[in-house]
Order: C-alpha cells, then sequence, then structure tokens
C-alpha cells in the first residue's frame, strides 16, 4: 500500500465506527489530529458530534491521545478539558511523536490508528509507523497557506475517493450559528489567532514558535 493512502477515509470523525472501523479490527488506541480534524480553524470549537464520538469511545474502552504539529499551549488545554493526553510539536510526519503518543497510551503500532485531515503529514507519518492511517475531511476551509495548497495535492492524489459518512452528516465547514450546537473550549477571555498568527502555528521549524512556547 502507497504511503499516501488511507485505510479508511471518512467525512469527519463522528462518521468512523467504533465496532466495524475501530474495535473489530483489533484496534485499542486512536491518535487524534487537532486542527480541522477534531477542532475547526474557522470556529476554533470542538463540534458536538466530535465531543460525543470521543467519549463514547473512551467508555467503550479505546485509549485516546491527541497528536498535533501544534506548537501553542492550548493544544494542552484542549486535552485538560476533553481529558485525554497530548503530544504536541510532533513535527508529523517524522516518528517521533508517534512514538511518543505510544508511549504515553502503552499502546502498540499495531493496534493503533491516527485519524488526521492532511494526507502528507498524518498518514504518511501513520504509514511510515506502522500505525493505521485514516483520512477525515477537514471541518473547515480556512487552514495555514502551506496546508491549503497541501490539499490542492491531496485531492489529486485521491481523484474519485468519496468519503464515508451519511447523506446528512454535519457540514463539513462548522457554522457558529445556535441551531448547530458545538462544545466551546477555547478560553473565554482567549483572543482567536490572527491570520498571521496562523502562519507561525504548526512549524517544526518555526523558531518564534519555540520562542513563545519557552517563554
Amino acid at each position: 500500500m502507497s504511503v499516501l493512502k488511507p485505510e479508511k477515509y471518512f467525512r469527519r470523525v463522528s462518521d468512523v465506527d467504533i465496532s466495524a472501523d475501530l474495535l473489530d479490527k483489533g484496534i485499542r488506541a486512536v491518535l487524534l489530529d487537532i486542527d480541522n480534524t477534531i477542532r475547526s480553524r474557522e470556529t476554533h470549537l470542538v463540534p458536538e458530534d466530535v465531543a460525543a464520538w470521543m467519549t463514547e469511545a473512551q467508555q467503550r474502552g479505546l485509549k485516546l491521545c491527541l497528536l498535533s504539529n501544534n506548537w501553542h499551549a492550548n493544544a494542552y488545554e484542549l486535552g485538560k478539558e476533553l481529558g485525554v493526553p497530548v503530544v504536541a510539536k510532533a513535527c508529523k510526519p517524522l516518528p517521533f511523536g508517534y512514538i511518543a503518543a505510544l508511549a504515553k497510551l502503552g499502546a502498540k503500532a499495531r493496534e493503533t490508528v491516527l485519524i488526521g485531515d492532511i494526507l502528507f503529514t498524518d498518514v504518511l507519518g501513520a504509514n511510515l509507523a506502522g500505525l493505521r492511517g485514516y483520512l477525515v475531511e477537514p471541518l473547515a476551509t480556512k487552514d495555514l497557506s502551506h496546508t491549503l495548497a497541501l490539499r490542492e495535492v491531496q485531492k489529486v492524489i485521491l481523484g474519485d475517493l468519496q468519503p464515508q459518512g451519511a447523506a446528512g452528516s454535519p457540514a463539513a465547514e462548522v457554522p457558529v450559528e445556535d441551531d448547530a450546537p458545538a462544545t466551546d473550549l477555547q478560553p473565554e477571555n482567549e483572543v482567536s489567532p490572527s491570520d498571521s498568527q496562523l502562519q507561525d502555528e504548526g512549524s517544526c521549524s518555526n523558531p518564534r514558535a519555540q520562542e513563545r512556547d519557552r517563554a
């Protein structure tokens, strides 16, 4: 199998069947990307259906860990809110973050899946590390400029492959409206990051981000 080919492709995390797609396949641990996989870059919210899916997964015995290239402290804050461990600054697709996440969970690669929205970091890294890699559509169209460029290449690679998920699944981009309930995990006084801040986020080679983290 190509290292850029996801084992499965879904509309969103909540379309992953906990029984058929995970437990029945011998999967006991799930690594989850953060930005645009479980939390929208547009609204900075974790949609209610995604939060509910994570809760059910844990109740059914799955171990969860957030694995992100995010360089900001809010990745750890999110982990506290959701009650799951976090490996940030992961530098996906390099293997170090995956190895650290497996160690946190006490899990083996063959019984672990990574769920993320980008082929060139999430799925590639999972395949190289010996994990299963599940791809989901991004929760929002807003993203880092280099990620948007990668998505155009990703579309070419995926070709006619269509994501699994009911036609009635929530829309890919999460709106901020009263009739679309979501779990707000952004601190009340936190200012939403500007586009320039987003450009600094998630780069493994960004010294400014590292200095800000150490400050």
